[in-house]
């Protein structure tokens, strides 16, 4: 919680300032309310989670504002584990599952009440409500989330209170829930893992929301699109507040930190600082995802040559990321390792860097010793959902040790990137960044490409360009 200052302006209240603030507000409580989209789906995770732990209460909080510096804080976000049992975005709050006889729990949310107009409080602090907005009371929490909602100033008194059931908490969210519990590391990893698991694959509700995001993607990528030469004349932050404008246009923000990397910043895995020049002639590598309301990201890449038209350096580059991508996209179907992708796109690499001379074959030798990863850098995918890099706390055998399934949703983003200093590589090749990235749906049928509406082969993006660039 951010510090109060201590040179305000006011010394103090006076009695008839605080009777005067108690009085005369209308009774605002919403009776219109309705279950929420979410809660049914939620309920049906929560029962799954729930199996895993017979006997055992289980504690996932949502977290607390984060101090940005002195008494600003960052916009709140909640803990994806808490969201996707509860669907509800609430600060300071947290799932309770409390143990049943017969094996099963009951649930149950703490929520931080709406505040009392009988104290000073509710206008007096910086996360007052006057300041801060009007939360929900917990009788509508209860009406929306489905699930039965305690005041949480009770809830450290509560939790320490017990029941004689061993516990489980999710670590590192709460503090002060955290301090009111006695649990076991190891276990509490076990329960971090189960709510990572339980997102590997995604539900319908889930699919059509990653849908949103990744429209949402497309439409602002087009935006940057049409406003490059603004770019041009300003810098890099031209691009990511034009990509920032959709995402909280059509979401509530961006799901990451905006990758507007142009120039040998492109050579550079998660260039954020975002502030350096935009020049023609030279790549631009846009790493960006929409993050709906509901907190689910997109995450795309495409690397776009500024001027319109790839160098014929450029274009062997992305030629070489494009089919990499391609091998590895034909690899995603039910029953596929997860790997498989992965390692079809880090073959093709490697074996384009053996032919070009940049690194010694033969090519197969090469991948084995991993010699690519030079120029490669990071792994060729990821899971995606309520966090862009969803599910990592997933057990390995179920994730990266695992097989594809219907429902999953995953990146696949193979990318070259040869340093402006690497002086193994030949002068006309430094400073070339090249990623393309699209997210995935497993279906039974094979997979659906969710980002299909942005072009992806060099022909494609130097049309698309032409037609939209700004």
């Amino acid at each position: 919680m951010a510090k109060g200052r201590k040179n305000g302006l006011y010394a103090g209240i006076s009695d008839e300032l605080s009777a005067l603030m108690r009085t005369g507000w209308a009774d605002t409580e919403r009776h219109d309310l309705r279950l929420g989209e979410q809660a049914p789906h939620a309920a049906r995770r929560r029962a799954a989670l729930s199996a895993r732990f017979p006997g055992e209460r289980l504690v996932i909080p949502s977290g607390n504002l984060k101090v940005r510096s002195n008494d600003d804080t960052y916009p709140f976000r909640a803990y994806s584990g808490y969201v996707h049992m509860t669907g509800d975005q609430a600060r300071d709050g947290a799932l309770v599952l409390e143990p049943r006889a017969d094996g099963g729990h009951d649930a149950y949310c703490y929520q931080l009440p709406r505040d009392s107009r009988d104290d000073d409080e509710f206008w007096t602090g910086p996360t007052a409500e006057l300041w801060m907005g009007r939360r929900r009371s917990l009788a509508e929490s209860q009406l929306v989330l489905g699930l039965a909602c305690r005041d949480v100033r009770t809830a450290a008194d509560d939790l320490a209170a017990g029941g004689g059931a061993p516990t489980r908490i999710v670590r590192g969210i709460d503090p002060a829930l955290e301090a009111a519990v006695t649990t076991d590391e190891e276990r509490d990893e076990e329960l971090e893992e189960a709510l990572s698991d339980l997102r590997l694959v995604k539900d319908e509700w889930e699919i059509g929301e990653l849908r949103k995001a990744v429209d949402s993607t497309v439409r602002g990528f087009t935006d940057v699109i049409g406003e490059l030469s603004r770019a041009i004349a300003s810098s890099e932050r031209w691009i990511e507040g034009t990509f920032f404008r959709r995402a909280r246009l059509e979401g509530n923000a961006v799901g990451y930190g905006s990758i507007c990397a142009a120039g040998e910043h492109a050579t550079i895995m998660h260039w954020t600082d975002n502030d350096g020049p935009v020049r023609p002639g030279d790549l631009l590598l846009l790493d960006a995802g929409v993050e709906t309301h509901t907190l689910y990201t997109a995450d795309v890449t495409r690397t776009l040559p500024i001027s319109g038209t790839f160098t014929p350096v450029q274009r062997k580059a992305y030629d070489a990321v494009y089919e990499a991508q391609e091998a590895g996209m034909a690899t995603v179907k039910p029953g596929a390792a997860y790997r498989d992708f992965h390692e079809a796109c880090q073959r093709h690499l490697a074996a384009r860097l053996v032919e070009w001379g940049f690194i010694e074959g033969p090519a197969e030798r090469a991948y084995e010793l991993g010699l690519q990863r030079r120029f490669t850098m990071a792994g060729t995918g990821h899971m995606l959902g309520l966090d862009v890099h969803d599910c990592a706390q997933a057990r390995n055998e179920e994730y990266v040790g695992g097989v594809l399934e219907p429902g999953m949703v995953l990146t696949v983003e193979p990318g070259l990137y040869f340093q402006a200093d690497d002086l193994t590589v030949p002068e006309e090749w430094r400073g070339i960044g090249v990623r393309i990235e699209d997210d995935l749906l497993v279906t039974a049928q094979g997979h659906e490409n969710l980002s299909a509406g942005l072009p992806r082969s060099a022909d494609e993006v130097e049309a698309w360009m032409a037609r939209f660039a700004g």
